[in-house]
């Protein structure tokens, strides 16, 4: 824990460890040039306003138009929120986010009327627009799924509203980030050695991943009794977002929140409910697995403090960032030369920024936009678990690469219910090289208790979030309040049912929803543990196939959204529609908890 003591200032990381956003914008003055550049084509493409109908040529202009003003603003929107990301404090990044986030409201607004507009034209003379003008052929899936979607979409007037209303709608999510990523600070607590040490976020995961049972507990306790402190504002917060979900969903004549979330990728919600069932019908693996785990500690209790400890004694695996640079290309190799050199690309051409600083967003992510290579935020420690996540998030990358490459703006941007498959299946292959390279019978044994750790945490624990959501979004649905108590009391009851009797469930866990930003990305985390499943699946072709399912799988990763997403991984061999990718994943688990049964027995 040396040198953790204090957190580094952004002006005190080597530019070596940054990410270069002059690939997007590379100057203030170029910042204001876009800006009013958008202002100037959104007041052009208004002019369209009511006349959408009257020839093809027109719908075209306007539609080609509009892709090029997205572009322009997605552009401007993600640089300045990475800006801001880069360090929260800074009070320029977030006066140009603000300005960028207002923007894009505005813009959205303006243009509210295209939907409403294409709809309201009989179908068969958008058919014929289609057949006779050949410009328009490239938009036939989108006013295909426009058409799907006729029901939900409201009149010129509604829309506009829903428009306005929009960035009042992003508030809570808003007001969370800021104080989760800005405003709270956490007490210091003593490391392994005895120093006081200030602990962040970032931080926490290393402690909590301590052998000392002593750092570990302090983290927790101080980490959640500060959370505590703010339990009433944040479930205010909490509620809010609801609350907003479910203002859209009313408006738009949806039957629950759920249905409206997942109507957009054209998701059945018997997806999203098989997951839930499918996962309770395993829990007793999980179970099987608490056990083992408070066995392999030789503890009389184990805590909650103690789920992400390594279990195997005597390893201490340190993997360093350029270590880790290098084990995750070798593991990639089974997806051919280019698409490493790709990575490479990655890794050589600042699209990383790697170390945590004061006031730097935290947790990890990939992001992007059309027409620019994609960026990697990391808050990377020297730890095994950051070596997976640097792999997580270059395959993002990776897939937002090769989709921008292949697609046209308009399908370039690949669905939520794809966006974690292929950063999961670089993780999968990552693990299955490690297996296969390592001979220490201590190692593989960590090892195996790790992809362990991946199926507890993004398969089950990401189901458990996801029943989590779905059950508070039907309390506030059927009027019921959620208060802080509430929602403690949910959140307890529902780790008591997923980790089983051998666990306690302390009192202090009883706060971790407070503390989930995905909770406000509207039924967004169930598409971890769909993704996970799907990506063990397509990990296994890629191995046991060779050529042709890597072949299939970059035809998965160049389809962006030009297809709906259930079809989009049929075509690479999974189908997510039925319960058999879950329950083979699962299996997967399962054949893991027994090798490492019987190595200790």
């Amino acid at each position: 824990m040396a040198n953790m003591s204090k957190l580094a200032k952004r002006n005190e990381i080597s530019d070596d460890f940054k990410w270069s956003l002059d690939d997007m914008i590379f100057s203030n003055e170029d910042w204001q040039k876009k800006y009013n550049e958008i202002i100037s084509l959104s007041k052009k493409i208004t002019s369209y306003s009511g006349k959408l109908n009257s020839s093809a040529d027109i719908l075209l202009q306007c539609l080609t138009e509009r892709d090029s003003l997205g572009e322009k603003l997605s552009r401007l929107y993600v640089y300045s929120n990475m800006k801001l990301h880069e360090d929260t404090n800074n009070s320029d990044s977030q006066i140009a986010a603000e300005k960028a986030n207002s923007l894009m409201v505005s813009v959205n607004s303006s243009l509210s009327f295209i939907e409403p507009e294409i709809t309201a034209i009989d179908n068969e003379v958008l058919e014929n627009y289609i057949n006779t003008c050949s410009g328009l052929k490239m938009y036939s899936k989108y006013i295909e799924n426009l058409l799907r979607k006729k029901d939900h979409i409201l009149s010129l007037e509604e829309e506009l509203l829903l428009a306005r209303v929009a960035e009042l709608g992003d508030s809570p999510e808003n007001i969370f980030a800021m104080f989760n990523n800005a405003d709270i600070k956490f007490p210091t607590i003593k490391d392994e050695d005895g120093n006081e040490v200030e602990l962040t976020k970032g931080r926490y995961v290393t402690f909590m991943e301590s052998k000392n049972r002593r750092v570990r507990k302090e983290a927790f306790e101080a980490l959640f009794s500060t959370y505590e402190k703010y339990k009433n504002t944040l479930a205010a917060t909490f509620n809010a977002n609801i609350k907003k979900d479910i203002f859209y969903m009313k408006a738009r004549k949806f039957n629950s929140t759920c249905e409206a979330s997942l109507f957009e990728n054209n998701i059945p919600v018997a997806v999203y409910d098989q997951l839930i069932e499918t996962v309770h019908n395993y829990l007793p693996l999980m179970h099987r697995y608490v056990s083992l785990r408070k066995k392999m500690l030789g503890v009389d209790e184990l805590h909650m403090y103690d789920v992400y400890t390594p279990i195997v004694k005597d390893i201490d695996v340190k993997v360093t960032f350029d270590e880790a640079k290098e084990t995750v290309l070798k593991a990639l190799a089974p997806l051919g030369e280019e698409y490493c050199n790709l990575i490479k690309k990655g890794f050589n051409e600042k699209w990383i920024d790697v170390y945590e600083n004061e006031g730097k967003r935290s947790g990890a992510y990939s992001w992007g936009t059309y027409g620019v290579h994609p960026y990697v935020l990391l808050n990377h420690q020297d730890t095994v678990n950051h070596m997976f996540t640097l792999a997580h998030e270059m395959g993002h990358s990776l897939h937002t690469y090769y989709s921008s490459e292949t697609q046209p703006y308009i399908y370039a941007s690949y669905p939520t219910f794809l966006a974690e498959v292929a950063s999961t299946v670089n993780e999968a292959l990552l693990m299955e090289y490690l297996l296969k390279t390592t001979e220490d019978k201590n190692q593989r044994l960590y090892l195996i208790n790790y992809f362990m750790e991946q199926f507890k945490g993004t398969l089950y624990r990401q189901a458990m979030f996801a029943e989590f959501e779905k059950l508070t979004h039907e309390l506030v649905e059927k009027g019921e309040a959620l208060t802080a108590d509430t929602l403690c009391t949910l959140y307890h009851d529902i780790n008591v049912k997923y980790f089983g009797k051998d666990m306690i469930i302390d009192k202090e866990v009883d706060m971790e929803w407070a503390r989930i930003p995905h909770f406000y990305y509207n039924y967004y985390v169930f598409q971890y543990s769909t993704g996970y499943s799907a990506a063990i699946a397509l990990s296994q072709k890629i191995l046991n196939e060779g050529e042709e399912a890597v072949d299939k799988y970059k035809g998965f990763l160049k389809s962006g959204c030009s297809k709906y997403p259930i079809e989009t991984l049929k075509n690479a061999g999974v189908d997510m529609a039925t319960p058999a990718p879950i329950e083979k994943a699962l299996k997967v688990f399962e054949s893991l908890l027994d090798e490492m049964e019987s190595c200790l027995n």
